[in-house]
């Protein structure tokens, strides 16, 4: 049970909020037993505490001293002064989470303690109303009741799986950056729409009910996606008429390159920080 676990965010950005939203609404943890930290923004900090009922403070020596689990949420550039920070408040029984793409649990240990339970944390925004799928790879030193901690905590914000450190590049590439993907398609299926003669309220509803129902005959139906695909598509029919247009201007191959950059993107930060002396 992690009911009794209390678990502080160091920072107060855009996916601490998905997360706490998540852990929050979905009652994994008590709203007192989710504390944020974040020195430089009060404002933040106030705002957060009126929206979910948090406990909020500016001091990341209270946070670190209060908590079961730290769970770093700034930006990736900031994370060597952050572990720097907390190197010397951290208790051997506390585990350390990282949502910060690119910072490998390896990075995080030889910047933590020896013998200090990591784990890198990859949810996406969709975690604000429980529909991140997440992924989690652990330390050398995370124990089996780290993961079971990590993956309780976490399905608060949508589905949790275990994969190896070395495919969470990838992983970042479709899952993390995917939701804007998406958004950036529903974009042009509503400007599409528009364009057409829609109006632009009935454009927005058409172009979202059409992605989620798709998504959902996928999930519910267990077919592939290309064998959904196909049983659409009538010969000479305006769905294939469609497809082909996809084809032709390079759809699928802009799908995939957009994985393989954002995958890309998130190994070069991976390295940057692997290149980087540890602190001692």
């Amino acid at each position: 049970m992690i009911l009794n676990k209390t678990v502080a965010f160091i920072g107060a950005g855009s996916m601490a909020e998905a997360m706490i939203a998540g852990i929050v609404n979905e009652n994994k943890l008590a709203p007192e037993r989710v504390i944020v930290t974040n020195r430089s923004n009060e404002q933040r900090r106030e705002e957060l505490l009126a929206k979910y009922g948090i406990s909020v403070t500016k001091s990341i020596e209270f946070a670190v001293q209060e908590a079961n689990a730290i769970i770093l949420a700034m930006k990736p550039k900031d994370a060597e002064q952050a572990l720097a920070g907390i190197k010397d408040l951290l208790r051997p029984d506390q585990v350390v989470f990282s949502v910060l793409a690119g910072v490998s649990t390896s990075f995080m240990e030889e910047n933590l303690n020896e013998g200090q339970p990591v784990v890198r944390v990859m949810p996406n925004t969709s975690s604000m109303i429980g529909e991140s799928i997440t992924a989690i790879s652990t330390g050398k030193h995370a124990s089996m009741e780290d993961v079971v901690f990590a993956k309780e905590l976490l399905t608060g914000i949508g589905k949790v799986v275990t994969i190896k450190e070395e495919q969470m590049d990838v992983f970042t590439g479709v899952a993390g950056s995917g939701p804007a993907y998406f958004y950036y398609l529903i974009e042009h299926l509503e400007q599409a729409a528009i364009e057409g003669g829609l109006d632009e309220e009935i454009a927005r509803d058409v172009a979202v009910q059409t992605v989620f129902g798709a998504s959902k005959m996928v999930m519910e139906t267990n077919e592939s996606p290309s064998t959904l695909r196909e049983n659409v598509t009538s010969p000479n029919g305006t769905t294939a008429a469609g497809l082909e247009a996809l084809a032709q201007f390079g759809g699928g191959s802009a799908i995939k390159e957009a994985v393989r950059s954002a995958a890309e993107r998130s190994k070069e930060i991976c390295e940057s920080f692997e290149k980087k002396p540890a602190n001692v």
